[in-house]
């Protein structure tokens, strides 16, 4: 069969626009974005310059009110862009010149917007805005200048402070939020670090910088664990991130050596866990939270290894660090009692227990007080030179050895001060006897309670005399001193019948 010759419709395109209709088009979206902006709807407004833009993409002003509209939303890095556009399209653009200039001065580059203010005024020298826009950068500088010091000598407030003016200036800048919400961090001020750097990250959860201050917030929260993830996540966004890769090194470290001290604890090895703490607190000086724990865990070694001095001033190191670490104020309280430094106990339990009034540390507080009580009065075991746990032996046989010891007839040849001292001693001698000897005084006194108004003990009607002579049966019936020539001064003898 023979081919049949058809004739085939050939689609033509779209009736091609005339340009004049394009630019007049053009300019009533732009109109209508222009109203839209004066009235503050920001968001339409960008819908119709971008319209417009579409229409007619070589004008340089549709750029440049889109621009505007973008930077009353605040998305100044698309501004930006809008603004480059539209001075490349038109290098004479004044505006566009500006609305750079600001763009690059509320992200933080100071010496980019420098350079679009000098071309602002190079086109219009009496331009006051670009004027004072260019100030603001001069300034802008000076703060960056200052805050970079700063930080190099460690002076984070001083950071802190020039941040907050510089962001009042460069409000977008991610980069001096940054080193606000790092200085924050390093302060202790976590909560307000957190805040801002989780601000960033609602925009940007990719932000390095941000999972790394997120990460120093935790770690200096003592929260290790979670703090090594946020700082593998920043080394993921970014590999050469050498601050976040320093601090996981440091949380990794940390981590394992007090790890390491509670172990050899646990197991009682504390000379070795004494050690492994003191290794863990030389990694990392800026952790305090964490440091004040290693303090605190190494004071309870040492306070088995019997060093209570040192024991003492690493909880005061640790409460230094962490003024509300009531584990701190604890355990020093109890090196104080052990010490017997009663006034001292008796001021960190009331530091515990205003803060925490639990029945524990109620009855820690009291213990404490009554230990502070018993120590203002007379010790009557150091004066016989007897334990508090000695037996009803032991002290007899101390009183006989002090009470011939300081008897006043033994010193009748010494001098009247010494003699004085010496019926002082014999007197206490006598005294601590009289409470230890009998078992409803002893009672009392080891509990802390008066003996003055019913022991005789007043100073008046109490005799040391007496209780010397029903001990040893009497004077004349089997004792007597020797105080003779022929002996040397001092010298006594004496017999039993």
């Amino acid at each position: 069969m023979a081919a049949v010759d058809i004739d085939v419709l050939i689609e033509t395109d779209p009736e091609i626009r005339d340009q004049d209709d394009l630019e007049r088009e053009a300019e009533g979206f732009k109109e209508q974005g222009n109203a839209l902006y004066s009235r503050k709807d920001y968001s339409e407004a960008f819908n119709y310059y971008t319209k417009a833009i579409d229409t007619c993409p070589k004008n340089a002003s549709y750029y440049g009110n889109r621009a505007a509209t973008l930077m009353m939303l605040s998305r100044f890095r698309e501004a930006l862009e809008d603004s480059q556009q539209a001075v490349r399209l038109d290098d004479c653009f004044m505006k566009g010149h500006l609305r750079e200039g600001k763009c690059h001065l509320s992200l933080g580059n100071a010496m980019a917007a420098n350079r679009c203010f000098q071309k602002v005024l190079e086109i219009e020298p009496s331009n006051r805005e670009a004027q004072q826009e260019n100030n603001n950068a001069s300034t802008l500088l000076e703060y960056e200048r200052m805050a970079d010091f700063g930080f190099e000598k460690r002076d984070f407030r001083k950071v802190v402070y020039c941040m907050d003016r510089a962001l009042a200036v460069a409000s977008a800048c991610h980069r001096f939020k940054i080193l606000k919400a790092e200085c924050l961090a390093l302060l202790g001020r976590y909560p307000e670090a957190q805040s801002v750097a989780s601000d960033i990250l609602r925009m940007d959860s990719t932000n390095a910088d941000a999972l790394y201050v997120r990460g120093l917030c935790l770690y200096y929260e003592d929260c290790i664990d979670k703090a090594v993830q946020f700082f593998v996540q920043a080394l993921r966004m970014a590999p050469d991130h050498e601050k976040a890769r320093l601090a996981c090194r440091n949380a990794k470290a940390l981590k394992a050596k007090k790890d390491e001290g509670n172990q050899a604890f646990k197991i009682n090895n504390f000379e070795a866990a004494y050690q492994l703490y003191t290794e863990a607190l030389m990694i990392d000086p800026n952790n305090i939270k964490t440091n004040a724990k290693l303090y605190c865990n190494r004071a309870t070694a040492g306070a088995k290894l019997k060093k209570l001095n040192q024991a003492i001033e690493d909880c005061s190191s640790a409460i230094k660090l962490d003024d509300t670490y009531i584990k701190a104020y604890l355990r020093r309280a109890q090196c104080y009692m052990d010490t017997e430094l009663y006034e001292e106990a008796v001021r960190d339990y009331e530091k515990v227990y205003q803060t925490e009034k639990t029945s524990d540390h109620k009855q820690l507080l009291k213990m404490a007080q009554l230990q502070l009580k018993k120590s203002k009065r007379k010790d009557y075991y150091k004066v016989l030179g007897v334990g508090k746990n000695a037996t009803e032996d032991e002290i007899k046989k101390a009183y006989r050895k002090r009470a011939l010891m300081h008897h006043p007839d033994r010193h009748s040849a010494a001098t009247q001060e010494v003699q004085k001292e010496e019926e002082k001693k014999f007197k206490e001698v006598g005294e601590a006897f009289t409470v230890l000897s009998d078992p409803k005084k002893k009672v009392r006194y080891d509990n802390g309670h008066d003996l003055d108004d019913d022991s005789g003990m007043d100073g008046g009607d109490f005799d040391a005399n007496n209780i010397f002579r029903a001990f040893f049966g009497g004077h004349g019936g089997g004792f007597s001193f020797d105080s003779s020539p022929e002996t040397a001064p001092g010298n006594f003898f004496f017999q039993f019948g």
